[in-house]
């Protein structure tokens, strides 16, 4: 399977980069700069350099081509910058799945947050406000689409060693969750047809990914 990675040199993108080249997949990390390129490619991947937030839809689509699945792990991240939520987390989304659309790739998987559909309290900080609302239209563009989506809500990320045990649901207690078994999950639904059309949330919990998967989708 070749699979795109938008926002590739993320935490959890690079977590999950060496899981699908372990299985025999080709991985193609889309990053802006050439040092992370060449970080990444001494992980056996093959980088392709896009700046999502300068290029448009035919970029996208170019380095989309040849594909067999688009994973969207892309964020602005904790900058403090209101109008990057709208560039990175939003726009970065839209112009992904209409890059996939476009080169013919349906299989999409996006990464996205656990209670954005949630109304956002009035002591929440604009920049707060403003990441909910790009991850929620960004959700809410994904599954208006008619590409083979899955998306990923988590909660509260860490960066602990992951356990390969999770809880996965349509909505579950928020909780925390290792990017490691973040990268787990997403490495796993990408093989598994029977998530696509699914959204879930998902935390730490006692399950191992394949069973907690297979509940999920009955």
């Amino acid at each position: 399977m070749r699979v795109v990675v938008v926002g590739g040199h993320g935490k959890i993108a690079r977590l999950l980069a060496p899981l699908l080249v372990e299985r025999g997949d080709v991985v193609v990390p889309l990053v802006r700069r050439q040092e992370h390129a060449d970080e990444l490619a001494a992980l056996g991947t093959q980088p392709a350099l896009l700046d999502l937030e300068a290029s448009d839809v035919d970029a996208f689509a170019q380095v989309m081509a040849g594909a067999d699945a688009v994973v969207f792990a892309a964020g602005a991240g904790a900058d403090g910058q209101v109008e990057r939520k709208r560039t990175v987390d939003l726009e970065g989304s839209l112009k992904s799945q209409e890059g996939a659309r476009r080169a013919g790739v349906r299989r999409f998987v996006q990464v996205s947050a656990m209670g954005v559909d949630e109304p956002v309290g009035d002591d929440a900080g604009e920049v707060w406000a403003a990441y909910v609302a790009a991850k929620r239209d960004a959700d809410a563009a994904l599954r208006g689409t008619d590409l083979a989506w899955t998306i990923l809500r988590p909660g509260a990320l860490t960066d602990d060693p992951g356990t390969g045990r999770v809880t996965i649901a349509d909505r579950t207690a928020r909780g925390e969750v290792p990017r490691a078994d973040v990268a787990a999950v997403v490495a796993a639904v990408l093989v598994d047809d029977a998530t696509t059309g699914h959204q879930w949330e998902l935390v730490g919990g006692d399950t191992p990914v394949a069973d907690a998967l297979a509940r999920a989708t009955t």
